[in-house]
């Protein structure tokens, strides 16, 4: 026993073992196998590394934006004039990434709670019984009263009044001045694993820049200062159109670097997508209610606003890569592996395919009926107890 454990430890320890080869002069099997390393090799060298570039390790970004309106509207509304500035039309003025700038709207002033009645369409009545008193309506402006007024033939309800009446909306848009405003966008984005942050302010971009600067996709692709109508223009819609009723815009800033090559070279392109307000359908543009509170002759009374405006969404979207040597090894090493594919097919064209398969097989495996084997026996020969006699 103990004869037979130091012979398996010695077998293990001093022995090495190496697959059996067979060189095959076929020209159809060897053109096949050549094939295949060239399609291997090709997918390697092509795919994997130039175009997938398998050989960088990758990071996003982590990113933040601060936006800034500039511009002023004019309006002459059924005899009133009024100025517009940023605090006016932008939603939120904080300066987010994602806001929205008024372009029509439609005003109800001096409302204070009270009974009035609905607007035509509404709840209409004949009767008090039409009207159930305490009730609401989903599409209704407050709580009906029980009164049909019949002067309109529409049910009395408690709310703010006169009730807003919004059927008919502002045709050209009242401020359509906005297509001149200015957008500024400052991003800056910060790559942790490779340590490395930037600015959309980048290395060409000053004050001196700045300040005369204009986006333009060719002449000014890094300047940071836009015009509300290039934008629309630039996503494919129509600003008159997007005005009257209000949209969505994606600003897509996006951040694709080489850190293989000097950080300056990493700069912002920026794309423009219209995202609803060109089509039409049940639900077209973008609009919300905004009311302005106050007191007179100490009554609580509001301004309210239907406001329809063209929502604005800075979208940044980051990618950038550098050298490493472990997915480069680890490219490599599959690419390698794949290589083994031209073996698996040219053995199956050579074992269950060629005519001479047979013959193949002999050549490629040494069968053995017992355990005494001569170590001189050709390839493909056997030997029985009986040829030993």
């Amino acid at each position: 026993m103990k004869n037979q454990i130091t012979g398996a430890l010695s077998d293990f320890f001093f022995e090495y073992e190496t697959p059996r080869q067979v060189l095959v002069r076929n020209r159809r099997v060897g053109v096949v196998c050549r094939l295949i390393q060239l399609g291997v090799l090709v997918y390697i060298i092509g795919w994997v590394f130039i175009y997938e570039k398998g050989y960088q390790s990758t990071d996003t970004a982590v990113s933040s934006v601060f936006t800034k309106m500039k511009g002023v509207g004019y309006t002459n509304n059924s005899g009133g004039e009024r100025v517009w500035d940023v605090a006016d039309y932008v939603f939120p003025s904080q300066g987010d990434s994602s806001f929205v700038v008024m372009t029509n709207y439609i005003m109800t002033e001096g409302q204070s709670m009270g009974t009035c009645p609905e607007l035509p369409g509404k709840h209409n009545c004949n009767t008090d019984a039409d009207c159930e008193g305490g009730s609401f309506k989903r599409t209704g402006n407050g709580e009906m009263t029980g009164v049909c007024v019949n002067r309109t033939k529409t049910c009395e309800v408690l709310a703010w009044c006169p009730v807003e009446d919004d059927r008919d909306v502002p045709d050209p848009p009242l401020l359509l001045s906005a297509e001149n405003y200015t957008l500024f966008i400052k991003n800056s984005v910060t790559f942790p694993a490779f340590g490395v942050s930037r600015s959309n302010l980048v290395e060409d971009v000053d004050s001196n820049y700045i300040s005369s600067c204009l986006y333009h996709p060719l002449s000014a692709p890094l300047c940071p200062i836009f015009k509300l109508g290039d934008i629309i223009k630039l996503s494919g819609l129509n600003f008159q159109t997007v005005a009257k009723v209000g949209g969505a815009i994606g600003i897509v800033v996006d951040w694709t670097c080489n850190f293989d090559v000097h950080v300056k070279h990493c700069k912002p392109e920026y794309t423009f997508h219209g995202l609803y307000g060109s089509k039409e359908g049940s639900s077209v543009g973008y609009n919300f209610r905004f009311a302005r509170h106050y007191m007179e002759d100490k009554i609580q009374k509001r301004t309210l606003l239907k406001v329809f405006g063209i929502r604005f969404d800075i979208i940044v979207q980051s990618l950038a890569r550098k050298f490493d040597i472990i997915p480069t090894l680890t490219a490599i090493g599959s690419g390698v592996g794949i290589f083994g594919v031209a073996t698996v097919v040219c053995d199956l064209v050579l074992l269950y395919l060629l005519p001479k398969r047979e013959f193949y097989k002999n050549m490629k495996f040494k069968y053995t009926d017992t355990q005494v084997q001569d170590p001189d026996s050709e390839a493909g020969s056997t030997e029985t107890d009986a040829s030993k006699k």
